[in-house]
């Protein structure tokens, strides 16, 4: 497991995954061919393949200096504990870097130091765009999480049954606007009203 949600109750899962900009185009578990990054910015598939985990490690070893663990902990700060790679990824890609040139090693005690060389600045300057990318798109995961966890702090302990009702609730909108796409703009605009009335209801105002 690249990404933890384990500590995430399953109806929130549906609920991040419903409120990504996915545009019906796949989201958290749909896989795109090209790699991680979708064609809106969004992941296009569950994990980091190699090059853009080195990337992304590159562009973290940038900054500063870092051990392979301290990767691992910025990666998660970074993606709101969505994304946390093991061990037995993030130190075969380091490896793989400094057997190519693009990271050095220093001795720290028992650990081992990693550091940007020459070379590695220039693939990253080269790559930029896709490294900056990636780290916005785990950043505003992690927002994500954060707000729906917050939108629910209380309803999941409190009434299981009400949070599971919302979720259902949320989970045959989203249905029934997959299956109104490409409607006509007399349907979209009766859909929008009924949104409408339905967002001023939830918050109490009059539509």
């Amino acid at each position: 497991m690249s990404y933890r949600t384990n500590s995430i109750p399953h109806h929130i899962q549906h609920w991040l995954y419903a409120i990504g900009p996915h545009r019906g185009r796949g989201g958290f578990g749909h896989r795109r061919g090209g790699g991680f990054m979708g064609g809106d910015g969004f992941p296009g598939r569950r994990r980091l393949g190699a090059s853009e985990l080195q990337l992304v490690l590159l562009a973290l070893l940038a900054e500063q200096p870092a051990h392979g663990y301290e990767l691992i902990r910025l990666l998660e700060e970074r993606s709101g504990g969505f994304y946390a790679p093991s061990p037995g990824m993030v130190y075969p890609a380091l490896t793989y870097l400094e057997e190519i040139g693009h990271a050095a090693v220093a001795p720290d005690g028992n650990r081992k130091l990693y550091s940007l060389t020459d070379p590695g600045r220039a693939h990253l300057d080269a790559n930029r765009d896709q490294a900056t990318l990636i780290l916005q798109t785990l950043a505003r995961i992690g927002g994500r999480m954060a707000q729906v966890r917050e939108a629910f702090a209380g309803v999941e302990d409190s009434d299981p049954q009400a949070a599971d009702e919302l979720h259902q609730a949320r989970h045959a909108i989203k249905h029934a606007l997959m299956r109104k796409r490409g409607c006509s703009p007399e349907e979209a605009r009766r859909i929008a009203g009924i949104l409408t009335r339905a967002t001023a209801e939830i918050l109490g105002k009059e539509s």
